[in-house]
């Protein structure tokens, strides 16, 4: 491969429900812990940090079972299809 071709990227798609699934339920654990969800999610991709997330209703736990990569396609194929 050169630097000019472009590599393809493909989640399927049972993941796709579980990482919008995932995201819901740690954006909610979060809130009812007071903190900005947005916030500290985008910390955790960013950083990959698991302490962004708190453990409130094992969340911490339930965000890792799927890489940040999976996280971040789900989120902006949200955002871009609301787009259209």
């Amino acid at each position: 491969m050169t630097d000019n071709e472009t590599m393809m990227f493909k989640v399927e798609k049972e993941k796709v429900n579980e990482a919008r699934e995932i995201l819901f339920s740690v954006y909610q654990a979060l809130k009812e812990k007071g903190y900005n969800p947005i916030s500290q999610i985008v910390g955790y991709i960013l950083s990959g940090d698991p302490t962004y997330i708190t453990n409130h209703q094992n969340a911490r736990s339930v965000i890792r079972r799927l890489e940040r990569d999976e996280l971040l396609e789900e989120i902006l194929t949200f955002y871009l299809e609301e787009k259209k």
